[in-house]
C-alpha cells in the first residue's frame, strides 16, 4: 500500500502487506519483508528491513540489517553496517558505522560511535520526569546485557559496562 511518494532503486525487492507513507526512498538492492511499515524514510542501498518493522522520520545508510519486530521512531539514523535486532526501539538516536543492538533494547535521546554493541535487555534512560537527556556513548565500546544508562551520560571510547549495570 502506497500513500505518497515512493523512490525505488533497481532490483528492490518487497513484501507482503507492507505499508508505505510519505516520502520514502529505497536505494539499489534493498529488501523489505512482509507487514512492514514505512514513513518518511530513506534506506540506502544493500540494506535489509525484515519482518514487522515500524520505521518512521529515520535515515538507513547502506548495508544495514533491522530488525525482525524493530521499531524506528522520529530522528533515528543508522550509518553503514549498523544492525538493529528484534525487539529494539530506536528513537531521536545516531548509531555509528558497524555498531548494534542486536535485540531487546530501548535506544532513546542517544548518540553511539562506530563498532560499539548494545546488549539485550539495555535500555537509555533518558526521561527524568521533567525533561530528556542524551546519552553518548564513544566508539568501540561494550555494553553489556541489561544494562540501564541513566542520562545524562557519557561513556568513553573502548569501555566496557558489565552485564545488569545501572
Amino acid at each position: 500500500y502506497v500513500e505518497g511518494i515512493l523512490k525505488v532503486g533497481k532490483d528492490v525487492s518487497i513484501g507482503n502487506n507492507v505499508t508505505i507513507k510519505g516520502n520514502v526512498t529505497l536505494g539499489n538492492n534493498v529488501s523489505i519483508g512482509s507487514n512492514v511499515i514505512l514513513s518518511n524514510t530513506t534506506i540506502g542501498a544493500n540494506s535489509t528491513i525484515k519482518e514487522f518493522c515500524s520505521i518512521e522520520d529515520s535515515t538507513i545508510a547502506k548495508n544495514v540489517l533491522v530488525g525482525p519486530f524493530a521499531r524506528l521512531r522520529n530522528g533515528s539514523v543508522l550509518d553503514n553496517f549498523a544492525k538493529i535486532g528484534n525487539f529494539v526501539e530506536v528513537k531521536k538516536s545516531h548509531l555509528g558505522q558497524n555498531t548494534k543492538a542486536n535485540h531487546h533494547a530501548y535506544i532513546g535521546d542517544s548518540e553511539i560511535g562506530k563498532k560499539s554493541n548494545i546488549g539485550a535487555g539495555t535500555i537509555t534512560c533518558n526521561y527524568d520526569g521533567e525533561k530528556k537527556h542524551q546519552t553518548k556513548i564513544g566508539d568501540s565500546v561494550f555494553i553489556g546485557s541489561n544494562s540501564s544508562l541513566v542520562a545524562p551520560l557519557k561513556i568513553g571510547k573502548k569501555s566496557y559496562i558489565a552485564a545488569g549495570s545501572v
